[in-house]
């Protein structure tokens, strides 16, 4: 769990701004976006297989352009 303490002289906007980079850096939005929806099994393998192949492509790709 993500938490900030208010420092001394420290504005809400400023720790709620740190809050928000750290909930970003944790990656609580991703996971509770992955989370929305219940995927079965098969389809996660399916997407997991898709995203494989996506990144194969980018590596490819960079292996030709470099």
């Amino acid at each position: 769990m993500v938490s900030v303490d208010v420092r001394m002289g420290e504005s809400i906007d400023q720790a709620l701004r740190r809050f928000n980079r750290e909930v970003l850096k944790a990656g609580v939005m991703a996971e509770i976006r992955k989370r929305e929806f219940y995927i079965s099994p098969s389809m996660n393998r399916k997407l997991k297989k898709q995203e494989k192949a996506r990144k194969a492509m980018g590596v490819k790709r960079d292996r030709v352009f470099k």
